[in-house]
């Protein structure tokens, strides 16, 4: 990190408490967590004791840049970006890392993109789990094939070439946030396929970098062929009339703010 990069790590968290400590884990070599100002947990109202797990693997580390959080009501994955680009926003941070708290991705795949300062020179920064030199582990062969084909799909679509509709590990310039354009947009699994799909509307520069990617013991919250109908839907409303695009209330039940509740914090 130089002396202009505030960078903001967020992990979204929701029934995760096997998989939290694995991943604030990948914070602990001081090379790593020197990056970062601040390592946000935001969990998502879990029913089970992930945020427990959380503060408990926080204190142990002793690094004194961890904050436990835990979102007003259940905002669903979409929703806890907003809270987390909420206060990036608000604190001044100059860009917002985003790594999944299920432990399927890698925060060591982005290292190279921040320590070359890759990251300047883009709005965000995609992790792409079907690009070159990427790897994945534990998927079928058929969710491989759809994921190849939802991304060509949308590469053709957007007219923008496509490595994926949306990872768990991700970099956001905190600049290209700041008109709130991804305030209306889902509050569920859909956020980062309309997330996606803006970028391109606004033309604002990406670059998709190869990453590692597992699935072992997550628990699942998608529900394949209702996600896969969604997709298309979004993709449709975008080809129709991609100038609404950004401009279009995607939430079910609108909220006038998302907000977290702090547990712990400078741990």
């Amino acid at each position: 990190m130089t002396e202009t990069d505030r960078i903001l790590a967020f992990i979204p968290a929701y029934r995760c408490a096997a998989q939290i400590p694995r991943v604030l884990s990948q914070f602990r070599d001081p090379e790593i967590y020197q990056l970062f100002e601040e390592i946000l947990v935001i969990d998502n109202v879990s029913p089970d004791n992930t945020a427990q797990a959380a503060i408990d693997c926080a204190r142990e580390m002793g690094i004194g840049k961890i904050s436990i959080v835990r979102n007003k009501e259940n905002y669903g994955l979409g929703g806890s970006h907003k809270s987390a680009f909420t206060y990036a926003i608000r604190n001044g941070f100059t860009h917002v890392l985003v790594l999944h708290g299920d432990d399927q991705g890698d925060v060591n795949d982005i290292l190279g993109v921040l320590r070359a300062g890759e990251h300047r020179k883009y709005d965000c920064c995609l992790g792409a789990r079907f690009q070159k030199d990427s790897q994945v582990r534990g998927y079928s062969k058929i969710r491989i094939i759809g994921n190849h084909l939802y991304n060509w799909l949308f590469s053709v679509g957007s007219g923008r070439k496509i490595y994926d509709l949306g990872s768990g590990l991700n970099l956001y310039k905190t600049s290209s946030l700041q008109c709130y354009y991804w305030l209306k947009f889902h509050d569920n699994l859909m956020f980062n396929y309309c997330m996606i799909l803006a970028h391109v509307q606004r033309a604002e520069k990406i670059l998709f970098f190869p990453i590692s990617w597992r699935e072992d013991d997550q628990i699942s919250n998608v529900k394949l062929f209702s996600q896969a109908r969604r997709t298309l839907a979004i993709l449709w409303l975008y080809i129709k009339d991609h100038q609404k695009f950004i401009s279009r209330d995607f939430r079910q039940l609108p909220i006038e703010s998302y907000e977290f509740e702090t547990l712990a914090t400078n741990l």
